[in-house]
C-alpha cells in the first residue's frame, strides 16, 4: 500500500506517467538531463541510490551507463510503472526520511526529489549514511529563488511588462504545483537551509551549476534564461 500523506503524489502519479513519458519532462530533457548524465560518465561508480526515484527513469539512464542501481520512492503507483519498465530492476517502497539502506552505495542521487520532502534534515542524514566513505552525493534541484515565486510567480507590471516576483524567500513553506492534471506538494527552503545542513554532515562540495536549456523551444528557453529553474550539485563524503 502507499505511503500517502495527502501530498498529492498518489492522486497524480498516473498523470505524472503521462508527462514523463520515456524521455522526461521538458526541463528533464533539455535542462537537466545531459549535464547529469555527464556527472555519471567515467567515474567508475558501481552502484547507486536513487532517492525519490518516481517511474525509474534516472534508474535506467544509470544502468545505461553501466551502474548497478535501487530506487526508493513512496508512490506505488510510480514504483509499478518503474517495474513495468525494468522488471529485473530493484524498486523499493519507502521515504528518504525514513529509509533502512546500508552504507555501501558509491553514489546517491536526488534528482528534483529534495524539494517534495518534508523533513529534510532527516531526508539528508540518511542520504548521507546510505554512501560509504568516499561516496557521491548528486544533487538536482529547483532553485530557491525560483520556489520562492509562487503564488505571484511571472505577473505583468504596471506597463505590461512580464516581470518574475520573489517574496518570502526566507521563509520555509509548502505549496501546490498544479499542471497538466499533476497537483502535488513542493517545499521552498532558502539556499542556505540546504547548504548548512549538507555542511554540517561533513560533505565536500565539489560541484555547483546552474544549467542552461539545450535544444527545444527558444521562447520557452528564454524565460528559463531570464529565472533558471535548476541547479546541480554534486558532494562528497569524506573516505
Amino acid at each position: 500500500m502507499s505511503d500517502d500523506i495527502s501530498d498529492g503524489w498518489t492522486a497524480s502519479a498516473s498523470a505524472w506517467i503521462v508527462e514523463q513519458g520515456e524521455h522526461g519532462d521538458y526541463g528533464r530533457r533539455f535542462v537537466l538531463d545531459a549535464p547529469m548524465r555527464a556527472r555519471l560518465e567515467g567515474r567508475g561508480f558501481r552502484n547507486a541510490l536513487d532517492v525519490g526515484c518516481g517511474e525509474g527513469r534516472f534508474c535506467r539512464i544509470m544502468q545505461h551507463a553501466g551502474i548497478r542501481t535501487t530506487g526508493i520512492d513512496p508512490t506505488e503507483a510510480l514504483l509499478g510503472r518503474a517495474r513495468e519498465l525494468d522488471p529485473h530492476g530493484d524498486y523499493r517502497l519507502g521515504r528518504a526520511e525514513t529509509m533502512e539502506v546500508e552504507a555501501e552505495f558509491d553514489l546517491v542521487v536526488s534528482y528534483l526529489s529534495l524539494i517534495d520532502i518534508p523533513d529534510l534534515a532527516a531526508a539528508i542524514a540518511k542520504m548521507v549514511a546510505a554512501l560509504r566513505p568516499g561516496g557521491t552525493l548528486l544533487i538536482a534541484n529547483l532553485t530557491s529563488f525560483n520556489t520562492a515565486g509562487p503564488p505571484e510567480g511571472w505577473t505583468r507590471d504596471g506597463e505590461g511588462a512580464l516581470r518574475f516576483i520573489i517574496d518570502h524567500y526566507m521563509d520555509e513553506r509548502s505549496t501546490w504545483v498544479t499542471r497538466r492534471g499533476i497537483r502535488i506538494q513542493n517545499w521552498h527552503r532558502p539556499l542556505s537551509t540546504y547548504m548548512t545542513l549538507l555542511l554540517d554532515h561533513g560533505l565536500q562540495l565539489r560541484l555547483f551549476v546552474e544549467p542552461e536549456p539545450k535544444g527545444g523551444d527558444p521562447d520557452r528557453n528564454a524565460f528559463h534564461r531570464r529565472v533558471p529553474f535548476f541547479h546541480i550539485m554534486e558532494w562528497q563524503k569524506p573516505a
